[in-house]
């Protein structure tokens, strides 16, 4: 079950970071995320009640996205996640624990990562992507860099991605880009529908890159 739900959130290359001050408004920008097919939404536990959030969007069985859990500091946030309906958990940063309880649990566990001797730690611990974060503090240039050493490794930058510097970070060797701020901020004026346009501005960069890349 674990490939399948990385393989489905790789393909489609772009998570949605949901950061909201209410239960309503994450739903609302979970969907909106959606509408412009974005296939991996990322509840922050910094969300007023993420966990019901999470339970309320994984309970949609027509629903053509995957719930996770965002902002997991430690493995009993991890479980209550998984308990309510996540179907992957992301940290800020690589947590022992966290990685052993998703394992047990089959689920994917995308952590938060930035030298190359944390990347190598959360490979060992059966990280399937890790998260380079902070994002803005890096270049698509420092991903060929780790990968010339590591190859194999799964990379996914957060921070700092926009519109104008997808194309480059999937050309780099990103499996995905997770988008917070750039992607929402016009929620913050109710303008619900200028997130589903980015959002899908955002599918159709990642998979153009890919198609000039020959992928």
């Amino acid at each position: 079950m674990r490939s399948e739900i990385v393989k489905k959130l790789t393909d489609c290359g772009v998570f949605a970071v949901i950061r909201a001050n209410s239960l309503e408004e994450a739903e609302k920008l979970s969907q909106a995320a959606a509408e412009g097919g974005i296939i991996g939404l990322e509840l922050t536990f910094t969300v007023p009640g993420a966990a019901d959030v999470i339970k309320a969007l994984a309970s949609k069985k027509d629903a053509k996205y995957i719930v996770g859990a965002g902002t997991v500091l430690e493995a009993a946030t991890a479980r209550i996640a998984i308990l309510n309906g996540a179907k992957f958990i992301v940290s800020p940063a690589f947590d022992k624990e966290t990685a052993e309880l998703c394992n047990l649990y089959d689920i994917p566990y995308f952590a938060g990562c930035f030298t190359i001797n944390e990347i190598i730690t959360a490979m060992k611990a059966g990280v399937e992507v890790c998260k380079i974060f902070p994002g803005d503090l890096c270049s698509p240039s420092y991903f060929k860099a780790v990968h010339g050493p590591l190859p194999q490794a799964n990379l996914m930058p957060t921070g700092g991605v926009n519109l104008d510097n997808v194309k480059d970070w999937i050309k780099a060797g990103a499996v995905a880009v997770g988008s917070g701020s750039n992607l929402t901020a016009p929620a913050k004026t109710g303008d619900y529908a200028e997130v589903t346009r980015r959002a899908a501005e955002y599918v159709r960069l990642v998979a153009e890159a890919r198609k000039e890349m020959g992928k």
